[in-house]
C-alpha cells in the first residue's frame, strides 16, 4: 500500500466518549437526536458520518443533507431531494401532514435517521418542516454546527429542547493526534514528528489530513523503516489547505487586516498594541470569527491567531515592504513607552531582524540570552548569527554554540566555542567554555578523547579548588558515559546534594544527572531512584538558565525505575517526560528517554513496543546528527527484531549496528541483538556464548544491571546451570525486585521444578515483566508433561498462553516448548530449530559436536512425533516463520 492510499483511511479516533454518548442518548425513549457543534475542520462531520452508519447498522432508514447559503435563498432547498414525489406543497400546512404521513407509512418504530451538515445555514421553512417531524416522533436528527455562526430562530427551535443531545467538540489533543497518525498511516509514528503536526495543525483534524498529504506529496514525510519521520520542523499544508484558509479570510473586515498581519509577523500583541491597528469593536468581531483568541496574564491581555497555519497564509500576503513598516511602526511604539517588560528586548531585536535584516549587537544578545533563557535555540542561534563577526563578545560566541550544540550542529558549535575560548578572561569564563565544549565534542562529534583532553588541559591551567571540582565533575560525567561508571562515581563524590553549594550550577546539574544513572548500572536502583527525583525537584526550582532543560532528570528516574523492576512506574514517568519536554529542541534529551523508554519494554517483554523506542531514539540520532546512541539503538531494534521472528530484518539491522562505533555504555548489552539473532536462527549454543563473553565485558567494567541482564538471557537459552551461581552472587549487590527474581528464575530452570518455575513466574507478572512470567510457566509446563502431570501441565499451558498473550508476538524456546512441541526432548528442540531455519544436518552437527547420524535421528523422532514430514512443516509446528531458505 503506497503512503498516499495510507493516508486516505483517516479514521475516527479520539473521539470515543462522543460516540459512546451518542449511543446512550440515542437508546433514551424520547430521544430526538443529536446536535455536534465545534470549529471548522474540528471533525464534526466526520463524526456525524460515523453516527448515522451506527444508527443504519440498527436498523434505522438513513438519509443526509447539507444546508448551504445557496439552498438557503429557496424553501426546502437543503432537504428538497427529501420529499416524498406525491407530495403537493401549495398548501404548506396539508403538504408538511402529508410528508409526515407518508415518512411514517408502515407503522412500528421511528425509522429515521437524517444528518444534515452545516446546520445553521439551514433555511427557515425546513427547520419549520423538521421540528415537527421530531415533535410527531417519526425522524431523529444528527446535525453539524459551526461554532460561533449566527442561527436562525426557526433553526434555534429546531435545535431547542432536552430531548436533543448536545455534543462540543474540541480540537484532538496530542494523545489523540498520535493514535490519528498511526491509524491514518498504519505504522508507529516518531515524537518529533507528533509534536511538530499537532502544533502546525492546533488539532483540527482536517488541517492535520492536509498537512499530512502535504508533506508526503513532498517526500518530507518518510518511513525509515520502523517509523514515519518528518525530515523538517515546519510541515507545509496542500493548495487545498491554503484554499481553505484564503476563503475564510476573504470575509474579514478590511479594517482588521493591519493587526492579522501584524499577528502573522509578531505572534502576539497586547490588546493595547492592537487597539492602535484596528478599533476594539473590530478585535471583538475577529475573535467572534474565530480568527483571533484572547489570554489574560495578571494585568495584561494578549491577542494571537487561533490557528498557527493563518499566520503562515496571511504572511505569504504580505508585501515585503509593508510588513517591514508595521514591524517598525510597532518598534517604535514599544520604545516610545521604555519597553519595561521583561520581553521587550527580545521582541525588538527579533522584529528589527525580521524587517531590516539588522539590529544594534547589544539588543540581539540580550534577546538572545533571553530565548536561550526558555530554550528556544533556533530562535537564539538566529540573532546571534546577525551580530557582525568583529562586534562579537565572550558571551555572545559562548551562546552561539551552546545553542548549535542544542540544535545537532556540532561542527560549527566546536569551531564558535573554540574563539570564544580565545575571548574568555576570568577563570569562570574559561571553565564555562571548556564544560561545553567537551559536552559537544564527546556527545555531538563522539570525540571521547579529544573531550578528556580538553578537559584534562583546563585541569592543568585552573588550579583553584573551584575551578578544580567543576573539572572533577565533568570528568566524571564523561568516564561514566564512556563506559566506567565506578570511576565515574568516584569523581562525583564531592558534588553535594545543594548546587547552591557548588561553583557552577550547569555543571552540577549535569553531575547530578549522571551520578543516578551509575548508581542504577551498578545496581544500586533505590539510591538512584532517590537521587533521581531529589535533583528533579531542585532543577524545576532553579530559576537561572542552565544547559539542560529539567526533564532531562527524568531519564536517569526512567533508568532506576526500569532497573529496580518497577516497570509500570518507569513507563508512566516517561510518559510524563515527553509530555514536559514538548517542543523544546533537545535531541540528546529525546534520545536517551526513547532509548530507556525502549529499555524499559524490552525488560515487560514486549518487542514491539521496545523496537518502537528503540527506532526513536535512532531516528533523533539520524536528524541531530549524533551518533553516539546509533549502535545501542540499532543493537536494541535487531534483538526486538529477533524476538518477534524476524530474522532477515533483524540481521539487516545488526549489520548496520556493526558500521557505528561501540559507545561504551551498558558495555555488554550491545551483543543483545547479535545473540538473540542466533536464538531466533536456532543456534542457541552460538547465543549462549555471545551472551557469556558480553556478560563477562559488563562484570570488567562494573555494570551489574547489565551483567545479570546478560545472565538471565543464557538461562533463557537453555544455560541456566552455568549462571546460577552467580546471578545469585549478584543479589548482594543488586537491589529492587529484578535481581533475586532473575537468580530464581535461573534455578526453577536449572533444576527443572515446576512448582519453582510457577511461583517465580507469577511475582515476575507481578512487577509486569510478562515475558519471563510466560517463559517461567512454560519451563513449568514442559517440565509437568514430562512427569506425567497431564492436567496440572493443562492448567498450567492455559495461564503461559494467557501471558505470552501479552508478550506481543514474542518467540523464544520456551514459549515454542511449550506451545508446539509439549513432547519434544531439550535435545531434539534445539535441533529441530535449526533444521526449521535451513540448517543442513552436516552443519548442525558441526555446531553441536554431534555426529549427522545422531542429528538425523533427532530429527526422525521430532518428524514422527509432530507429525510432520517436511522441515517447512517442521518449522510451522514450531510456531516459527518458515526460513527463506525452505521457501525457495
Amino acid at each position: 500500500m503506497s503512503a498516499r492510499n495510507r493516508a486516505n483511511r483517516w479514521p475516527l479516533v479520539g473521539r470515543d466518549n462522543e460516540f459512546n454518548s451518542f449511543q446512550l442518548a440515542w437508546a433514551a425513549k424520547h430521544c430526538e437526536g443529536m446536535v455536534i457543534s465545534g470549529a471548522g475542520g474540528v471533525g464534526k462531520s466526520r463524526l456525524a458520518d460515523e453516527c448515522l452508519a451506527w444508527a443504519s447498522r440498527e436498523g434505522w432508514k438513513c438519509a443526509r443533507a447539507t444546508a448551504s447559503v445557496a439552498a438557503a435563498a429557496v424553501p426546502l432547498g437543503a432537504i428538497a431531494h427529501l420529499i416524498p414525489d406525491a407530495v403537493d406543497l401549495s398548501d404548506p400546512v396539508k403538504g408538511f401532514t402529508e410528508v409526515a404521513r407518508v415518512l411514517s407509512a408502515g407503522g412500528g418504530r421511528m425509522q429515521w435517521a437524517l444528518l444534515i451538515d452545516d446546520l445553521h445555514l439551514l433555511d427557515a421553512t425546513s427547520a419549520v418542516l423538521l421540528r415537527q417531524l421530531l415533535d410527531a416522533g417519526i425522524m431523529r436528527l444528527i446535525g453539524t454546527v459551526r461554532s460561533g455562526e449566527p442561527i436562525g430562530e426557526a433553526v434555534q427551535a429546531l435545535c431547542g429542547g432536552d430531548s436533543l443531545h448536545r455534543v462540543d467538540l474540541a480540537e484532538l489533543g496530542r494523545a489523540q493526534v498520535e493514535a490519528v497518525l498511526r491509524k491514518a498511516l498504519d505504522g508507529t509514528v516518531s515524537q518529533h514528528t507528533v509534536h511538530a503536526l499537532h502544533a502546525a495543525s492546533g488539532g483540527n483534524m482536517l488541517y492535520l489530513r492536509e498537512l499530512v498529504e502535504g508533506a508526503l506529496s513532498a517526500g518530507t514525510l518518510t518511513n525509515e523503516g520502523q517509523l514515519w519521520n518528518l525530515t523538517e520542523d515546519q510541515p507545509s499544508g496542500t493548495p487545498k489547505l491554503v484554499e481553505l484558509i484564503s476563503n475564510h479570510l476573504a470575509g474579514v473586515d478590511l479594517r482588521a487586516r493591519p493587526v492579522l498581519e501584524l499577528l502573522s509577523l509578531c505572534g502576539s500583541l497586547s490588546l493595547t498594541d492592537a487597539e492602535a491597528f484596528a478599533p476594539l469593536g473590530v478585535l471583538a468581531d475577529v475573535e467572534a470569527a474565530g480568527w483571533t483568541r484572547t489570554t489574560r496574564e495578571r494585568r495584561r491581555t494578549s491577542i494571537a491567531l487561533a490557528h498557527p497555519l493563518y499566520g503562515e497564509v496571511l504572511r505569504s500576503r504580505i508585501p515585503s515592504i509593508r510588513g517591514r513598516t508595521l514591524l517598525l511602526e510597532l518598534v517604535k511604539r514599544i520604545e516610545g513607552y521604555g519597553a519595561r517588560r521583561r520581553d521587550d528586548a527580545l521582541r525588538i531585536a527579533s522584529w528589527r531582524l525580521a524587517a531590516t535584516g539588522t539590529a544594534d549587537p547589544a539588543q540581539l544578545l540580550q534577546a538572545a540570552a533571553l530565548a536561550r533563557h526558555t530554550l528556544d535555540h533556533p530562535q537564539a542561534a538566529t540573532l546571534l548569527r546577525a551580530i557582525p563577526d568583529d562586534q562579537h563578545t565572550f558571551l555572545s560566541k559562548l551562546l552561539l554554540g551552546n545553542s548549535l550544540f542544542e540544535l545537532g550542529d556540532a561542527s560549527a558549535a566546536d569551531e564558535v566555542l573554540g574563539s570564544a575560548y580565545e575571548l574568555a578572561h576570568t577563570t569562570e569564563e574559561k571553565l564555562n567554555v571548556v564544560f561545553a565544549r567537551t559536552q559537544n565534542l564527546f556527545w555531538g562529534n563522539d570525540r571521547t578523547d579529544d573531550a578528556f583532553s580538553v578537559n584534562d588541559a583546563a585541569l592543568a591551567e585552573l588550579t583553584g579548588p573551584a575551578e578544580q571540582a567543576c573539572l572533577r565533575i565533568n570528568e566524571g560525567f564523561m568516564r561514566i558515559t564512556a563506559g566506567h561508571p565506578d570511576q565515574g562515581l568516584a569523581l562525583l563524590e564531592d558534588l553535594g546534594e545543594d548546587p547552591l553549594a557548588f561553583p557552577n550550577t550547569s555543571i552540577w546539574l549535569m553531575g547530578s544527572a549522571m551520578r543516578p544513572t551509575a548508581l542504577a548500572v551498578t545496581g544500586r536502583t533505590s539510591d538512584a531512584v532517590k537521587a533521581a527525583e531529589h535533583t528533579y525537584t531542585v532543577h524545576s526550582q532553579i530559576s537561572e538558565q542552565t544547559l539542560m532543560h529539567p526533564v532531562g532528570q527524568l531519564i536517569p528516574l526512567v533508568l532506576g525505575l526500569s532497573e529496580a523492576g518497577r516497570l509500570h512506574e518507569a513507563r508512566e514517568v516517561g510518559a510524563r517526560a515527553w509530555a514536559e519536554l514538548g517542543q523544546v529542541r533537545n535531541p540528546q534529551l529525546g534520545i536517551w528517554l526513547a532509548f530507556y523508554q525502549a529499555r524499559t519494554e524490552w525488560l515487560a517483554g514486549r518487542p514491539k513496543d521496545a523496537l518502537r523506542w528503540f527506532a526513536e531514539a535512532a531516528a533523533q540520532s539520524r536528524a541531530c546528527p549524533a551518533y553516539r546512541a546509533m549502535r545501542p539503538a540499532l543493537a536494541g531494534m535487531a534483538a526486538a527484531a529477533a524476538l518477534l521472528g524476524n530474522v532477515e530484518e533483524a540481521q539487516a539491522l545488526q549489520n548496520e549496528a556493526a558500521t557505528y562505533p561501540a559507545m561504551g555504555f551498558h558495555n555488554g548489552e550491545g551483543r543483545m541483538g547479535e545473540a538473540w539473532l542466533y536464538a531466533a536462527r536456532g543456534n542457541l549454543r552460538a547465543a549462549r556464548a555471545i551472551l557469556e563473553e558480553a556478560a563477562e565485558e559488563a562484570k570488567h567494567y562494573g555494570y551489574v544491571t547489565s551483567e545479570a541482564l546478560l545472565l538471565v538471557d543464557i538461562a533463557r537459552l537453555g544455560g541456566s546451570k552455568g549462571v546460577v551461581k552467580r546471578l545469585t552472587e549478584l543479589t548482594g549487590r543488586y537491589d529492587g525486585d529484578l535481581s533475586p527474581l532473575y537468580a530464581r528464575l535461573a534455578a526453577a530452570l536449572a533444576t527443572v521444578d515446576p512448582d519453582q518455575c510457577l511461583a517465580v513466574a507469577d511475582d515476575f507478572e507481578a512487577i509486569g515483566a510478562d515475558l519471563l512470567a510466560a517463559e517461567a510457566t512454560g519451563a513449568a509446563v514442559a517440565a509437568l508433561r514430562r512427569a506425567g502431570h497431564t492436567r496440572s501441565a493443562a492448567a498450567a499451558a492455559q495461564r503461559a498462553q494467557a501471558r505470552a498473550a501479552r508478550c506481543q508476538g514474542a518467540r523464544t524456546p520456551l514459549l515454542d516448548i511449550t506451545e508446539a512441541a509439549p513432547t519434544l526432548t531439550a535435545r531434539e528442540q534445539e535441533i529441530s530449530r535449526l533444521a526449521a531455519h535451513g540448517t543442513t544436518s552436516k552443519d548442525i552437527a558441526a555446531a553441536l559436536h554431534l555426529s549427522v547420524r545422531t542429528v538425523d535421528n533427532h530429527l526422525h523422532h521430532a518428524y514422527t512425533k509432530l507429525g510432520v514430514t517436511t522441515r517447512r512443516g517442521l518449522a510451522e509446528a514450531l510456531g516459527m516463520k518458515p526460513s527463506s531458505v525452505l521457501a525457495l
